[in-house]
């Protein structure tokens, strides 16, 4: 099978799909009892606002899937931020936003703040060839969770000290409707992790993480590669993922065949 044509059919699709796993694993963090990190998700016509009151960042205050569409609703997006007291990001992607969008941005304050990648592959019917000292399992019980968690947040620059918060945080993904985690072992220590979202044959690649002391040792390699597997076994169409540009992570999603479909610019309000 040849990987098709980026068109504005398929561009939307996968724009879609992350919007998606977006809303599923944020909602996942809302849903623990009394929402203790304060969560809110709005939706701004076709665009969906993301607030996380304990976590500053702005993956976790994104706009997604905004388009030329939802112009009329760009004031009330930048209000629900203000009234927050928090900065954000505005994701735009190429479909659905012209010239005149992007000054309607301007005029409100916003700025082009930097780029990201977006890519897409085609799902493996072969098996993936580990290398000997690797084995790969699904995260399915609590024990390989605590596990996940540990390496999440150590992989992320965090002293291990933070865990709880990865283990509270991520935990209503474990055995989550549509949600897969992986845990990479290396000479039967684990090493590092990865997740995926498959929703309307779309499997995308949502996290990946390693322990510092196992790094260059191929491990993200193989769990892309592992999951491409997984998604031809779950009857996916495509496999997407998102990076920053020129990272390593890109070109790790490359090696195994997956193939940038565009740069998303990333915008910001100046004043944050």
């Amino acid at each position: 099978m040849k990987l098709p044509v980026i068109n504005e059919e398929l561009a939307a699709r996968i724009v879609q799909s992350e919007t998606d796993y977006f809303i599923s694993r944020i909602s996942s963090i809302g849903e623990r009892d009394g929402n203790p990190e304060g969560v809110e998700v709005r939706k701004f016509g076709s665009a969906t606002a993301f607030y996380i009151r304990t976590m500053p960042w702005g993956l976790f205050n994104s706009v997604k899937g905004f388009s030329q569409d939802d112009s009329d609703k760009l004031e009330e997006m930048i209000a629900f931020y203000r009234e927050r007291d928090r900065a954000f990001q505005l994701d735009i992607n190429p479909i659905g936003v012209h010239s005149e969008t992007l000054k309607q941005l301007a005029v409100n304050g916003l700025c082009q703040t930097g780029f990201h990648s977006v890519l897409y592959g085609l799902p493996s019917s072969e098996p993936p060839q580990l290398p000997s000292n690797v084995q790969i399992r699904l995260i399915d019980n609590e024990a390989d969770f605590d596990l996940y968690a540990g390496i999440h947040c150590v992989g992320s620059g965090m002293d291990i000290v933070h865990k709880h918060h990865f283990v509270n945080n991520n935990i209503g993904l474990l055995n989550r409707p549509g949600w897969k985690m992986f845990l990479a072992l290396c000479d039967d220590m684990p090493a590092a992790v990865a997740v995926m979202h498959i929703g309307n044959n779309i499997a995308s690649f949502t996290l990946a993480a390693t322990a510092p002391e196992f790094r260059r040792k191929g491990l993200q390699t193989a769990l892309l590669s592992w999951r491409m597997h997984e998604a031809y076994k779950a009857n996916c169409e495509l496999a997407v993922a998102q990076a920053s540009f020129g990272s390593s992570s890109q070109h790790n999603m490359e090696r195994v065949g997956m193939r940038i479909a565009w740069t998303r610019a990333v915008w910001a309000p100046l004043s944050q």
